[in-house]
């Protein structure tokens, strides 16, 4: 099977959808159908040998197609997939006018004493129809051939019957006001689809290369590859990920992760492409290709995720399949019953029935979906929030219970030293140090803290004592000769092996295993030295977080294969409502499942590698610290572009958010039809109204949606 992509420009709106789906529907060979109508992008499936039918058969529905090719990625996307947006050219504005012009004539002359029928008023009439509604008649005659209930098809119904019927004037003033709806429509929608193109053009075409002569040179950023340095000035965005190799500056990392504070880079540190570089002078060495990096694939995977129907889009969209043709019968049983049953005037119900058709479209009703989505996507994006898919985005508000790990989610994921207690008449820093010095040669994270917090925890630079004879022991710790003397670094079993655990030791040990830190101890054979607190601190926004979840009624628990007593410090640290430790993966998988029993759908999170199947098993799964790391992106339904577990409660805040948009949306657009239904029976609706009454129907859902693009961070909604 071959998948083949079309950037269709004329293609924003379910009426075409349906257009191409029954058109393509009968050409052999062709398998699954897949929309993105705010990209205006067609995916095709099929077997067939070439493009050329499928361009074929969209030609003859009248869809233009900006590009069309199968697609070189495999993935649904490719760069030659993207155009950019139609915009409404000077000729377009002009016949406009002149059609508006006309039709306004029209009625003028008409409202001055000429009859409807007269020479002048169908003459302006039908210049009207012929500057603003060509295209409108055109579609509506394709909709007509193909058999297909669209606007276009009831529209132009519309105009002929109130030509049949005389109302020359009113038939021009319902096709331009149509056609404008359309035009401003369009325009309107086209800031929502922009919503995530601001993040395309933050990365710049042009970047200073390193050259292997040493030589610094400007070149396209599409040419540079893996492996070359690059430079950037201060004011300048970074063209490409990467890693600092000189210099120093602080970089505003805002669009990748959504941090309102610059992050200070040097020698060592990840840079992401399109943020920006504020102070200094960096270089740094290219780890991905234009189209590879962080960037990219963010907007890559929201590009995704808007062709990816929510489920109340997919309620809306099944709603409008029977409710457009039900309409369209009752209109007709409207026109024909009055007259043949009880000698009704067939002129009066037959424009009543026009209006009901016109006020028939569904299109504000199945448009206020996508675009509230999309709107949402887009602001999670901002905010450092990757959603992959619509589905995921309306689900969130369901959540009532999100599970965590513990190591590298609720803490840092690095030990620190917290802790030297001295057992002898020396100081803490001395004795340290000499813990550090039988540790220097370890590779255990525990050692690692303990050297690091001699070397870092002065203002000068502190030195190590020279060791020999080192020697690592299994499940127990170390030891090695430090001026001499032979010492141990080690854990409570290595001290009661060496038979020099007393009572103080066990409450000191015992105390700092209660507070969720790892004890270690410092000794000679025959006598203890100090003991050595190390924990993994516990993030800084951590405790914040659980507090928003609470406050938005959603329970708490830590998963983690830490003991217990660890688990249950750091639970109470933060404020955690159910802590598990001792668990293996599958035993994380079994609590994932009992928590889903006991509150429906919950959310995991965890850094999208070691939690991978807890994630997956999870209603929806997050991943922390995704920038740079397509591991996670590709694991969780929902990555955190940065180490911010706030961001988990904002989610869920922005998925009731745009729950609540949907449901206004559909209510405005059901009520606004139905108070025209009750109006066009009254007879108090005339057809330029109810068009008046569907534009405005579709802007105001549209402008709704749009909303969401202002939240700009943590708010807190009631529980549901």
């Amino acid at each position: 099977m071959k998948q083949s992509i079309f950037v269709i420009s004329n293609m924003d709106c379910p009426t075409e959808e349906a257009l191409i789906r029954k058109r393509l529907g009968s050409v052999s060979g062709i398998g699954e159908l897949s929309f993105n109508l705010m990209a205006r992008r067609l995916t095709v499936m099929h077997t067939l040998d070439d493009d050329q039918a499928i361009l074929d058969a969209l030609s003859e529905i009248g869809m233009k197609t900006g590009a069309g090719q199968q697609c070189q990625s495999g993935s649904g996307s490719c760069s030659n997939c993207e155009v950019e947006s139609p915009v409404v050219s000077r000729r377009t504005w002009l016949l406009m006018a002149l059609s508006g012009t006309a039709a306004i004539a029209a009625e003028v002359v008409a409202w001055s004493g000429a009859s409807e029928q007269s020479v002048a008023v169908i003459a302006l009439a039908l210049l009207s129809i012929a500057t603003g509604g060509l295209s409108t008649l055109k579609k509506g005659w394709i909709a007509l051939k193909t058999f297909t209930l669209n606007m276009n098809f009831l529209m132009s119904v519309a105009v002929f019957g109130a030509i049949i019927i005389g109302e020359w004037p009113e038939a021009a003033v319902v096709i331009f006001l149509f056609a404008l709806a359309e035009l401003i429509e369009s325009l309107s929608l086209e800031r929502a689809k922009n919503a995530i193109k601001g993040l395309m053009g933050m990365t710049p075409a042009v970047a200073t290369v390193q050259l292997n002569g040493g030589e610094w040179r400007e070149m396209a950023a599409a040419d540079i590859r893996v492996g070359q340095t690059v430079r950037v000035r201060p004011g300048e965005r970074i063209p490409l990920d990467g890693v600092v190799t000189a210099g120093g500056s602080s970089v505003n990392q805002a669009p990748i992760t959504g941090e309102s504070i610059p992050v200070v880079k040097a020698a060592g540190d990840p840079v992401f492409a399109g943020t920006l570089n504020e102070r200094g002078m960096l270089e740094f060495r290219v780890t991905a290709n234009k189209g590879n990096t962080t960037l990219d694939r963010i907007i890559h995977t929201v590009q995704e995720a808007q062709g990816q129907r929510a489920p109340t889009q997919r309620f809306v969209d099944q709603f409008a399949r029977y409710y457009t043709p039900a309409v369209v019968v009752f209109a007709v049983l409207v026109a024909i019953l009055p007259p043949l049953l009880f000698g009704a005037a067939f002129d009066d119900w037959f424009y009543k029935a026009l209006v009901m058709l016109v006020i028939a479209c569904p299109c504000a009703l199945v448009i206020s979906t996508p675009v509230t989505v999309v709107s949402g996507l887009a602001a999670a994006a901002r905010q450092g929030i990757l959603i992959k898919g619509g589905a995921h985005l309306e689900n969130g508000r369901l959540i009532k219970a999100v599970a965590l790990d513990k190591t590298g989610t609720l803490t840092h994921g690095r030990p620190v030293v917290t802790d030297v207690i001295p057992l002898v008449d020396l100081p803490a820093d001395s004795l340290l140090q000499l813990a550090a010095s039988v540790d220097m040669h370890s590779e255990h994270p525990i050692a690692a803290a303990i050297v690091s917090a001699w070397q870092n925890g002065g203002k000068t630079e502190r030195t190590l004592l020279p060791s020999s004879s080192f020697e690592s022991i299994t499940g127990r710790g170390a030891k090695a000769v430090v001026d001499g003397q032979l010492y141990y670094v080690g854990n409570h079993r290595q001290v009661e092996e060496l038979g020099i655990c007393g009572v103080h030791v066990e409450e000191v040990l015992h105390r700092l295993e209660k507070e969720g830190k790892t004890a270690v101890v410092l000794s000679t054979a025959t006598e203890p030295l100090c003991i050595i607190g190390v924990a993994d601190t516990v993030r800084g926004h951590s405790a914040e977080a659980i507090r928003q979840l609470h406050e938005l009624g959603v329970k708490s628990a830590m998963l983690t294969g830490d003991n217990q007593t660890t688990a249950s410090a750091i639970a109470a640290e933060v404020g955690i409502d159910d802590a598990r430790g001792n668990l293996l993966p599958e035993e994380k998988l079994a609590a994932i499942d009992e928590l889903i029993s006991r509150y429906g759908k919950v959310g995991m999170v965890g850094d999208g590698i070691n939690d991978a199947p807890a994630l997956a098993k999870a209603s929806i799964g997050f991943a922390m610290g995704s920038a740079g790391t397509d591991t996670a992106i590709e694991t969780a339904d929902v990555a955190l572009m940065d180490d911010d577990l706030r961001k988990v409660p904002h989610f869920i805040q922005l998925s009731r958010d745009t729950s609540r948009v949907l449901r206004q949306n559909i209510a405005l657009a059901i009520g606004i039809k139905a108070v025209f239904f009750i109006l066009a029976l009254a007879g108090q609706a005339t057809l330029w109204m109810a068009v008046f009454a569907d534009m405005g129907a579709s802007l105001i859902v549209v402008f709704n949606g749009m909303r969401l693009l202002r939240i700009t961070g943590s708010h807190a909604y009631p529980p549901e």
